[in-house]
């Protein structure tokens, strides 16, 4: 998923040009991710998300895995953004959705980012709601915070790509589906990984040292517990739908 999947005009934050520019959070704020069914996280959310949310890890190719959130098992379909596009009450809300309509460029110079904002969100205005700049042109409290935010999450989705294609690297992820059915018809989610367990239990102690001074066992474990919550999520389904077979997840086939 592309970092700027949800921006349909994300621009360049400027002094001179938005000296007076306000944001307002809307009351449907999170609307623009209710037809999203995976959301990248990052390792530092773990804990949370692994409370509420199945943790996969997504990739086709060497170097293009990344972890993310499952929030539902079918395309174009968020089980936690009601209609009124509002995040269930109680549920963590992933960093890639917080951000939101804030996004860093990429690096003119090294660790130099563009802030830039999607100027077609509904809460951007100059009359009322929470200042991006003080009328001196300086960036005012808020925007600092989400410049510290940005940067933060930026170089924590670095590290948690790393630690994805470091799976990947030593062959340590299987591919799995989901299968469900509801009202008569099965549906698959594809294009999942999860580590596979009987490799890890296969690891040797300097593979499991360097994970262990990495970060990288918390991790596993984190992402090891989320799975239980695919049934969970399964049940948010309307009508008939349910999970197929007795596992949550199964091994992908060709013939799926």
């Amino acid at each position: 998923m592309s970092s700027s999947v949800f921006y349909e005009r994300a621009v360049a934050l400027n002094r001179e040009n938005h000296q007076k520019l306000k944001i307002e959070i809307e009351p449907d704020h999170y609307k623009f991710a209710a037809k999203t069914n995976a959301l990248p996280v990052a390792s530092t959310e773990f804990t949370d998300v692994a409370r509420d949310y199945p943790i996969v890890f997504v990739g086709e190719a060497p170097g293009s895995f990344h972890v993310a959130a499952l929030l539902g098992l079918r395309d174009n379909e968020n089980l936690f953004v009601d209609d009124k596009g509002v995040w269930q009450a109680g549920t963590y809300i992933p960093a890639f959705a917080r951000r939101y309509p804030f996004i860093l460029a990429g690096a003119q110079e090294k660790d130099r980012f563009l802030v830039c904002v999607d100027e077609t969100y509904a809460g951007m205005n100059t009359e009322k709601g929470t200042a991006l700049f003080n009328d001196d042109g300086k960036e005012s409290e808020y925007l600092e915070r989400v410049l510290t935010f940005l940067r933060a999450y930026h170089a924590e989705m670095q590290r948690t790509a790393e630690f994805a294609n470091r799976m990947a690297e030593l062959g340590l992820l299987e591919s799995k589906v989901i299968a469900i059915e509801k009202n008569g018809q099965k549906q698959v989610l594809r294009g999942l990984w999860m580590i596979d367990e009987a490799k890890l239990a296969a690891l040797d102690d300097a593979r499991v040292l360097e994970f262990f001074r990495a970060g990288y066992l918390r991790w596993i474990e984190a992402h090891r517990m989320s799975m239980a919550n695919v049934a969970r999520v399964a049940q948010r389904l309307e009508g008939s739908g349910k999970l197929i077979g007795d596992d949550a997840v199964k091994p992908a086939t060709a013939s799926e």
